[in-house]
């Protein structure tokens, strides 16, 4: 990588909270590949922000790198830099009130997406191979998504959270933002400790109704010809599926009850993990954060309660319709990636949220892995679609994905 990749330096990109060098501890699959890291996760030495100033004023300088930063560099890989997160992680636009807006640099009028801001711009604007994320409610997927570059998140558990500062930890993964497929699957391989299998089959890719019905239109139209490639690539095995071949529980509500599952438990996981903080630090937000955490702390907890046997009820039903073999397929996400400060202080506004995190929510209940490829786009502005695979099943997620960009890649 050079400094003027795609012609933005690093100061153009405003990934970054800070830059600095820590260089490989050994060699391996990652050699001579750089990488950014979220300002959630530790590296030994630096204050860990988490996107708020005075999360960093009141916490210790990181005791010892995150597990997963040591896993990539002894891989061979070599660190550059901290990069921006909406405050504690709760947000998925990428506004950040004291850090700024990262560019987008497939859309520069447009937000990047968050909670993974700053490595998705790092990524998107060629300053590294790959970057570190989170991703707890779609944190690495839809900014992934909204700058036309791969991530994914794995099954939950599968990566180290040691040296990852909480949100929600039945939700909270390690995610991966790359520039190529075979950067993704190399970083993601690593931090896994287990190989791609070289060949995989492919029982059924299930095309999720309720979810392409979601989407704008445009978003729609911009994703029926990777559909059509994904048929053309797995013949005779590319089927409609609804929630109702999930279960009829999955389906009364549709998506929404998706949402409303993922929201009522991760609030109560959110203010468990961070509201003794906020009550003794009384810390400064920006105002989007404000509304958020008056949000966790007010919500009536017996809805948790509620939501934690539905959760498990959602992810019963998950298990026995995906098979080992099996695909889910869905966009990314239902909309292009908002105009920048059009979203407002208040997440209750508008049907950006709660149509994104209805879609995002299902990988998060399923303790599934998912993988954005960007294969779309309307006049230029990304759109991501979606696989995803049966809970533990994502050296085979990675592999099918592989073989579906292979094949496309020869078109």
């Amino acid at each position: 990588m050079t400094e003027s990749v795609m012609g933005y330096e690093i100061e153009e990109s405003k990934a970054f909270v800070e830059t600095f060098t820590l260089e490989p501890k050994g060699a391996g699959a990652l050699d001579g590949l750089r990488f950014a890291v979220k300002d959630l996760i530790d590296l030994g030495g630096h204050k860990t922000s988490c996107g708020n100033p005075n999360w960093r004023d009141t916490h210790p300088v990181a005791a010892a790198n995150a597990v997963c930063v040591d896993q990539l560099l002894f891989a061979g890989a070599e660190c550059i830099g901290k990069t921006i997160t909406d405050e504690l992680a709760f947000g998925l636009n990428g506004e950040n009130f004291f850090y700024g807006t990262p560019l987008n640099p497939k859309a520069p009028d447009r937000v990047p997406g968050g909670s993974s801001s700053g490595s998705a711009s790092a990524v998107a604007c060629g300053k590294v191979d790959f970057a570190l994320g989170t991703d707890t409610g779609g944190s690495v997927r839809v900014p992934a998504s909204n700058c036309g570059i791969f991530g994914m998140r794995p099954t939950h558990g599968r990566i180290s959270v040691a040296g990852v500062n909480p949100l929600a930890p039945t939700f909270d993964t390690v995610g991966v933002l790359a520039c190529t497929y075979e950067v993704l699957a190399n970083a993601v391989t690593v931090l896994l400790a287990r190989d791609i299998p070289s060949n995989v089959e492919i029982r059924a890719v299930h095309l999720l109704e309720e979810a392409f019905a979601t989407c704008d239109a445009e978003v729609s139209d911009a994703l029926a010809g990777p559909v059509d490639m994904i048929k053309d690539v797995f013949p005779g095995r590319v089927r409609e599926a609804s929630l109702r071949d999930i279960g009829e529980a999955a389906s009364e509500s549709g998506l929404k009850g998706w949402y409303h599952i993922y929201c009522h438990l991760q609030w109560a996981e959110i203010w468990s993990c961070l509201g003794a903080w906020v009550e003794d630090t009384k810390p400064e937000f920006g105002p989007r954060t404000r509304v958020n955490f008056e949000l966790v702390k007010n919500m009536d907890r017996d809805t948790a309660v509620k939501a934690v046997r539905q959760r498990e009820l959602y992810f019963s039903l998950l298990q026995d319709f995906l098979g080992p073999n099996d695909l889910l397929c869905m966009p990314t996400a239902p909309m292009l990636a908002p105009i920048k400060g059009t979203l407002g202080g208040d997440r209750t506004v508008g049907d950006y949220y709660p149509r994104t995190l209805s879609m995002t929510a299902i990988a998060g209940i399923g303790r599934l892995p998912q993988v954005t490829l960007p294969v779309g786009n309307v006049e230029g502005v990304p759109v991501g679609l979606s696989l995803l695979a049966g809970q533990g099943r994502d050296t085979f997620l990675l592999a099918a994905a592989q073989l579906l960009m292979s094949k496309c890649q020869r078109r």
